[in-house]
């Protein structure tokens, strides 16, 4: 796979330029190597030929393995590189992901970056699909929030979309959410909406955050275009659900674990928003394992 290549089917994914991505990619080399990688330059000869394969240890849902790849050619070109799996693939322990063969001091040196990309990547992606996993057969859909680590949230939530979940906002320029600091400013719901809707763009959507349901009547009289059900009781977000009786969507959001998510699913939300996927997802196990000695090329 070309470099060019790599960065049109990765940045196809997340809608990120690549150019942006290139230049994000380089700060995390730039941060982990210094000035220079000192051990591979003093214990590997450069002539040196490696042949690596990156495998997952634990079974995991894939996200971020075209990135990784791009890590290791964005640092030196002439690595040649293999992919044997696909974002969003759902592998068992001991499985090939990626086969690199180049210079060992490169191979070597990019190592780190682009493991620690695909193991916290992976690992959002394989907690996101146990949730939605949860919540299958009810309707309800699994959506992520900006509690994203920062410099890293489009590539965390290209890993919900990989792990089957949803995108919310990507950003604040994404929607208007009206919570109740907004709404205290403006003097009640009605009047936000209404300030809101004289102001956004035609195509944003509005929605409006609700702790109980005297304010759900509220932002569905107001005309908001969905109502974040915020810390609700099951029982609450269940009467929510048949007062608003399909004409707005509702979201469930706050506290919501893989413990929880079912009933929660189960009161007929269309989306469960759980910053879990993304604020406290474990790395996941991969490894780059050094295959076979290349002999090193020799001048003639």
């Amino acid at each position: 796979m070309t470099a060019t290549s790599l960065v049109s089917d990765v940045s196809t994914v997340w809608q990120m330029d690549p150019m942006a991505l290139d230049a994000r990619l380089r700060d995390f080399l730039a941060e982990d190597i210094g000035h220079v990688d000192l051990t591979a330059t003093l214990m590997v000869d450069e002539a040196s030929i490696g042949q690596f394969e990156m495998r997952a240890r634990e079974p995991m849902t894939i996200a971020g393995l075209a990135v990784a790849a791009r890590v290791f050619s964005l640092y030196d070109a002439r690595i040649e590189i293999e992919l044997l799996a696909v974002d969003g693939q759902t592998v068992s322990e001991g499985i090939t992901l990626m086969r690199l063969q180049g210079p060992a001091r490169s191979l070597l040196t990019a190592e780190r970056t682009a493991l620690n990309l695909i193991q916290h990547l992976s690992g959002i992606a394989t907690l996101t699909a146990q949730y939605v996993e949860r919540v299958a057969g009810t309707g309800a859909q699994l959506v992520d929030t900006r509690k994203t680590t920062p410099g890293l949230r489009a590539l965390e939530k290209h890993a919900v979309a990989c792990g089957g979940g949803r995108n919310h906002r990507l950003g604040l320029d994404s929607g208007v959410m009206l919570k109740d600091n907004h709404i205290a400013v403006c003097g009640g719901i009605a009047e936000a909406v209404a300030r809101a809707r004289s102001r956004v763009p035609v195509l944003t959507r509005i929605e409006v955050e609700c702790d109980r349901l005297d304010q759900v009547e509220e932002a569905l009289a107001a005309g908001a275009d969905m109502i974040m059900l915020d810390n609700m009781a099951v029982e609450t977000m269940r009467s929510a659900v048949e007062l608003v009786r399909g004409r707005e969507p509702l979201e469930a959001s706050g506290g919501v674990r893989l413990e929880t998510i079912r009933a929660i699913a189960e009161t007929g939300v269309d989306f469960i928003s759980v910053g879990r996927i993304t604020q406290s997802a474990p790395a996941v196990d991969i490894g780059l394992d050094d295959v076979v000695d290349v002999p090193p090329t020799r001048e003639a």
